[in-house]
């Protein structure tokens, strides 16, 4: 099985002509071509939640979402294939303070995961809001927000967690951290 999604872009006006910028497992990502703004095509219902639920998590530490442009195509895995117009967001650079705020949060879940791992996929739900108890939080109150409304999320909808896959979190140009895909298809 690959690791990346093996469907072409679909034709469609808004993406003639736009380049690929990354390919993941149940997403494909164009830039718009203005430096702000990507789309985005997703292809399983629970990355669809993440961008399209009323309730879903928002804030300073969530992609922006600009507009739904509806389904354009059908995946090789059956899943329809939805296109949204999306904040751009950057890989984390090693040393920068994005990358020390990841790396406590990722340390501080992971550490939690493994007090539950007999309990298999539910891990990560219970481990995600045993961290928005932890005294004193390892990141800052937006952070700990941030964590509460993933949390929430994931358990309103059953999704798995996923904080530990490259590009699950990103920066906006300004530094700010980002779940851009904190989650993985799968339910318990």
């Amino acid at each position: 099985m690959t690791d990346k999604i093996p469907d072409p872009v679909p034709q469609h006006p808004l993406l003639e002509g736009k380049p690929e910028i990354a390919r993941g497992r149940y997403s494909i990502v164009l830039d718009k071509g203005d430096g702000e703004r990507v789309y985005k095509i997703i292809t399983h219902p629970d990355e669809y939640l993440l961008y399209a639920a009323d309730d879903r998590p928002q804030g300073p530490h969530f992609p922006t979402v600009y507009a739904y442009h509806g389904i354009i195509g059908r995946a090789s895995n059956g899943f329809p294939m939805h296109l949204f117009e999306v904040e751009k967001l950057y890989p984390i650079p090693e040393t920068s303070p994005a990358a020390d705020a990841a790396r406590r949060l990722i340390h501080a879940w992971w550490d939690l995961c493994q007090q539950w791992q007999q309990l298999g996929q539910m891990m990560g739900r219970i481990a995600l809001q045993q961290l928005t108890e932890l005294k004193p939080p390892p990141f800052d109150a937006g952070m700990k927000q941030a964590v509460e409304a993933l949390a929430r999320f994931a358990e309103t909808y059953r999704v798995i967690p996923d904080l530990l896959s490259r590009d699950n979190l990103m920066m906006r140009k300004d530094g700010t951290l980002v779940f851009s895909d904190p989650i993985r298809p799968g339910k318990d």
